[in-house]
C-alpha cells in the first residue's frame, strides 16, 4: 500500500503552491517519489478559473477583482470559477490512481471527505447529481475541481470556514447562477478555526482512501488559523538580539552554556589556525570592502576554508531585513546599494584564483527584486574575469519573486542554492517571514528555469527537531528534485541567540547522509561541522555527470 505525506503549509501565494504541486506531481511520476502527498493550506484572495472555464463568470472583472486585494489565474484543472483566500481550507492530494479515465469515482471520494469533516462538526452535507462539490441546508460548502494527468492527480478541494463572502459576490461560483454559497462557520454558529478544520479533515482523508502508513508534518498555525502560540524568535526579535544598536546584557554562561544546554561534545572542537594564508586573505576582503559570510555568520569552518584559499562572498551588504534565530547577521534597515560591489567580487574571486566561487547576500527586502540583479551582475563579471569560475549563488528566497529568480538563472549557475534551513515544524520560531512551501517551490522553478544546472539546500540540526522530521524533510526535498543537501549542527553564535537544544552524534549525520541518498538524492554532505558552502567545490563534483551537465 502507497504510503501518505500530509503536509500542513499556512498561508502560501497561489502560483508557489501551484508550482509545488507540479513538483511532487513531477517527482511522483518520475519517481523521485514512491509516496502520495495531501498539501493542506490557506490562500491570499485569488479567483481560479479552469480550462473550460468562462471568464465572463468574474462579473465583477479583473479590475475590481484587482483593488480587492484578489489575483486572478487561468489553471489546468476541470470545473468553471473558484474563489480561495484566508477562512478557506484548502486541499491539493497528489495521488497516484490506477485509472486515469475514473475521475468521477476519485471526485465523489473527496466528496465523501468533506461529508464526514463537516458531520464531526454537526452537519449535514450531501452530493447534489450532476454537480460537484458539498451541499448544505444554507448552500455549498465546498468547491472542488482537480485535474489527472499520467495517472497522478493534481488541484483538489476548497472548504469555506470564515472567508469574507463579499468575494463570493464577485463572481458566479463554479458557474452556477441559482445556488447560495455558505461557510462552515456561519452553519455551526461559531468562528471553526483551520487548525480545527485540520485536525478533523486528515483522518478522514486517511480512511476514505485507505491508507494505512502516514505521516503529518504541520507548520505553525498563525493568528487566526488556531491555536495562539509564542514563538522563540519573537522573544529574541523583541530584545533586540539581532539589532546592534537594541542589544541588552547577554545572559550569563555557565561553562559557556546557557541554562539547560548540553555540554560541547569533543567532536565540536575547532582549532583556530591564523597562519599567513588565512590572514592574507582576510587583508584582501578588508582591501576590496567586501564581505563574507563566513565572518558575519561566525562560521566554524573559516580557519580551514580560509587556510585553504577558499572564502563565500557575501554582496548585497551587512544588515539583513530578517531575522532568523540561528543567524549573527545584524537585523535592520539596509543602507547599502553598491552597484560597483559586483567588479569587486569578481576582482577578488580572480584573485583567489577560484575553480568554484560561492555569492551569497543577506536578505534585502526593500529592494524591487530582493537584490537579483545585482546577483546576476556578480555572474557575469566573475565569469568575465575568471571563465573557467564554476559560479555558485546562496539566494534568499526573494519573497516568491519568479521574475527576480529567473534574474539570477538567466546568468546560468552551474550551482544554485537556498536553505530550507530547519523542518516544517519549525519554520515559524526559526525564519522569520520565510516559508517551507515557497523554499520547494523556489527549488523546483530554478531547476525548470535552468535544467542542466544543479539544485542545493541545507538543513540545520540541533534546534529542536526530531530524527523523523529531518527524515521526512529529505523525503520532500527528493521529491521536488534537489541535487545536494548539506546537513550540519547549529552551533549559538552569540549568548543571546536560540538555545542549542542539542548536539547530533556524528553517527546521526551518517544515518541522514545514508537515507538522503538511499532516497536518490545524488549527494548528502552530512556532519557537525557542515555549512552550506563547505566542500562546495566537492559536492558539486559528486554529483554524477550525468545530473545536471550540459548538453
Amino acid at each position: 500500500m502507497t504510503s501518505l505525506r500530509t503536509r500542513w503549509l499556512g498561508r502560501l501565494p497561489y502560483a508557489e503552491a501551484w508550482d509545488l504541486q507540479r513538483a511532487l506531481h513531477e517527482g511522483r511520476v518520475k519517481g523521485r517519489s514512491k509516496s502520495d502527498y495531501l498539501l493542506l493550506l490557506e490562500h491570499p484572495p485569488v479567483f481560479t478559473i479552469g480550462r473550460n472555464g468562462d471568464s465572463s463568470n468574474l462579473v465583477a472583472g479583473l479590475q475590481t477583482a484587482g483593488e480587492a486585494g484578489a489575483e486572478v489565474h487561468h489553471v489546468d484543472r476541470g470545473g468553471d470559477i473558484t474563489f480561495h483566500g484566508p477562512g478557506q481550507l484548502v486541499g491539493y492530494p497528489i495521488l497516484e490512481i490506477d485509472d486515469p479515465k475514473q475521475i468521477i469515482p476519485y471526485v465523489r471520494r473527496l466528496e465523501e471527505v468533506i461529508i464526514r469533516t463537516i458531520a464531526d462538526l454537526g452537519i449535514r452535507g450531501w452530493r447534489e447529481d450532476g454537480l460537484t462539490g458539498v451541499w448544505t441546508d444554507k448552500g455549498k460548502v465546498a468547491a472542488i475541481g482537480v485535474r489527472v494527468s499520467r495517472k497522478v492527480t493534481m488541484h483538489g478541494f476548497a472548504l469555506n470556514l470564515h472567508p469574507d463572502m463579499a468575494y463570493f459576490g464577485m463572481m458566479n461560483p463554479c458557474g452556477i447562477t441559482d445556488r447560495p454559497v455558505s461557510t462552515l462557520s456561519e452553519l455551526v454558529g461559531r468562528r471553526v478555526s483551520l487548525e480545527e478544520a485540520v485536525e478533523y479533515l486528515i483522518p478522514h482523508f486517511e480512511s476514505v482512501f485507505g491508507y494505512t502508513d502516514t505521516e503529518s508534518q504541520f507548520a505553525a498555525f498563525a493568528r487566526g488559523q488556531g491555536r495562539s502560540q509564542s514563538f522563540e524568535v519573537d522573544r529574541l526579535l523583541a530584545e533586540g538580539t539581532f539589532s546592534a544598536e537594541k542589544r541588552g546584557e547577554d545572559p550569563l554562561l555557565v561553562n559557556g552554556r546557557l541554562p539547560g544546554e548540553p555540554p560541547r561534545p569533543k567532536w565540536m572542537k575547532v582549532t583556530a589556525k591564523l597562519d599567513g594564508d588565512y590572514l592574507e586573505l582576510k587583508k584582501m576582503m578588508r582591501s576590496l570592502s567586501l564581505n563574507t559570510v563566513c565572518e558575519e555568520a561566525g562560521c566554524p569552518n573559516i580557519y580551514e576554508c580560509w587556510g585553504m584559499g577558499t572564502a563565500t562572498l557575501m554582496i548585497l551588504g551587512d544588515k539583513c531585513t530578517r531575522a532568523c534565530s540561528f543567524c549573527n547577521v545584524t537585523t535592520g534597515k539596509p543602507t547599502e546599494f553598491d552597484v560597483f560591489e559586483p567588479f569587486r567580487a569578481a576582482e577578488a574571486i580572480e584573485k583567489m584564483n577560484l575553480k568554484h566561487a560561492v555569492i551569497t547576500s543577506v536578505n534585502r527586502d526593500d529592494l524591487s527584486d530582493g537584490g537579483a540583479g545585482i546577483f546576476a551582475q556578480t555572474i557575469v563579471e566573475s565569469r568575465r574575469r575568471s571563465p573557467g569560475t564554476e559560479i555558485e549563488v546562496l539566494i534568499p528566497d526573494f519573497k516568491g519573486d519568479r521574475e527576480a529568480l529567473r534574474t539570477v538563472m538567466d546568468q546560468r549557475p552551474e550551482v544554485l542554492n537556498h536553505n530550507t534551513e530547519t523542518v516544517l515544524r519549525l519554520q515559524r520560531d526559526i525564519r522569520t517571514s520565510a516559508n517551507y512551501g515557497r523554499s520547494l517551490a523556489l527549488l523546483w522553478r530554478a531547476k525548470q528555469m535552468y535544467p542542466e544546472g544543479l539544485i542545493k539546500s541545507g538543513l540545520i540540526v540541533g534546534m529542536g527537531e526530531t530524527r523523523k522530521e529531518v527524515v521526512t524533510t529529505l523525503a520532500d526535498m527528493r521529491a521536488v528534485g534537489i541535487d545536494i543537501v548539506t546537513i550540519g549542527q547549529y552551533l549559538r553564535p552569540t549568548a543571546r541567540h536560540r538555545p542549542i537544544h542539542r548536539y547530533v552524534h556524528p553517527d546521526e549525520f551518517a544515518e541522514y547522509k545514508r537515507f538522503g541518498e538511499g532516497l536518490g538524492i545524488p549527494h548528502v554532505e552530512s556532519g557537525p561541522l557542515v555549512r552550506s558552502s563547505y566542500h562546495a567545490k566537492e559536492s558539486r563534483e559528486a554529483v554524477p555527470v550525468t545530473i545536471g551537465s550540459k548538453p
